[in-house]
C-alpha cells in the first residue's frame, strides 16, 4: 500500500492528474450541452434535478467503464469484416450515438424554429424518468472516450478516477449557471444543438474508422462561442442606446 501511494505521489503523476483532469473537463462540454437540452425538456421544477443526476450518471458510467478497463479495451476488437473494414462494439456504439445526436438535435431545431408558428400549442415536457433514461444512454457514449483517453495518459486506476471525479465537480458546479444561461438565449441554445450536430457527424466518422482530430472540433466550438458572445454583447449595448437617446431628447 505504502509503495502504491508512493508511485502515486510523484511529481510525475500529479502532471498526469492536472493534464488529465483538463482533458476530462474539455471532454465533458459535448455532455454538458447535451444534459442542458434535455433537461431544459423538463418541467421548470425538475430542470435542475435533470441536470443533477445526468451529470451524477455520467460520473458513475464513466467510474464503471475505469473499473472495466479489460472490457473497453476489448471493445475495440473486431467482430465482424465487411470487405476489409472491421467492424467493432465501439464502433457500433459510436455510430447508434452519433445517428441519435443527429436526429435529437434536428427534431430541438425543428420545434424550437418552427414549433411556435404550428398552431400555437404548447410543446408537452419531457417526463423526468425519459430524460434520465436519455441522457443515461448517451453518457455511455460520450464516456468511452473519455475513458479510452484517461486509459492512454495514466499508468494507475486511482489517478483516472481522482481526475474523472474532479472534473465531474466542476461540472455539477457550473451546470445551473450554464443552464441558466442558455435557457435566457435562445441564440446559445441554437448554437449548443449546432454543436451537437457536430459532435454527432464527428462520432459517425469515428465510426466509419475517418478520425477528426478532435482539435478541430473544439477549435470550431471555441470559435463560434466567441462569436456569439461578440453578437450578445453588440446587442446588450443596442439595448443600452435608445435609453440615453430618450433622455437627450
Amino acid at each position: 500500500m505504502s509503495e502504491m501511494l508512493a508511485e502515486i505521489m510523484t511529481a510525475e503523476a500529479l502532471a498526469a492528474f492536472l493534464t488529465l483532469a483538463a482533458l476530462e473537463i474539455v471532454l465533458g462540454i459535448d455532455n454538458l450541452m447535451f444534459v442542458q437540452i434535455i433537461a431544459s425538456r423538463c418541467r421548470p421544477e425538475r430542470q435542475d434535478s435533470a441536470r443533477r443526476w445526468g451529470l451524477i450518471l455520467a460520473l458513475l458510467t464513466r467510474l464503471a467503464l475505469l473499473f472495466s478497463i479489460s472490457w473497453v479495451a476489448g471493445l475495440v476488437t473486431p467482430i465482424a469484416d465487411f470487405w476489409g473494414f472491421e467492424l467493432s462494439w465501439r464502433d457500433i456504439i459510436l455510430g447508434g450515438g452519433g445517428l441519435f445526436l443527429l436526429v435529437k438535435a434536428t427534431m430541438e431545431i425543428h420545434h424550437s424554429v418552427e414549433g411556435g408558428e404550428q398552431g400555437g400549442a404548447a410543446r408537452p415536457h419531457l417526463s423526468f424518468t425519459s430524460a434520465i433514461v436519455q441522457i443515461a444512454l448517451l453518457d455511455i457514449v460520450f464516456s468511452l472516450d473519455s475513458v479510452i483517453t484517461a486509459v492512454g495518459m495514466a499508468n494507475h486506476i486511482a489517478i483516472m478516477v481522482a481526475a474523472v471525479v474532479v472534473a465531474m465537480i466542476v461540472m455539477l458546479i457550473a451546470a445551473a449557471p450554464v443552464g441558466r444561461f442558455v435557457h435566457n438565449h435562445p441564440t446559445v441554445k441554437m448554437l449548443c444543438l449546432s454543436f451537437l450536430l457536430l459532435i454527432g457527424t464527428a462520432l459517425i466518422a469515428e465510426a466509419l474508422h475517418f478520425h477528426i482530430p478532435k482539435g478541430y472540433i473544439y477549435f470550431a466550438i471555441a470559435f463560434s462561442a466567441g462569436v456569439e458572445a461578440l453578437n450578445l454583447m453588440a446587442r446588450r449595448k443596442q439595448v443600452r442606446k435608445p435609453d440615453s437617446g430618450e433622455r437627450v431628447v
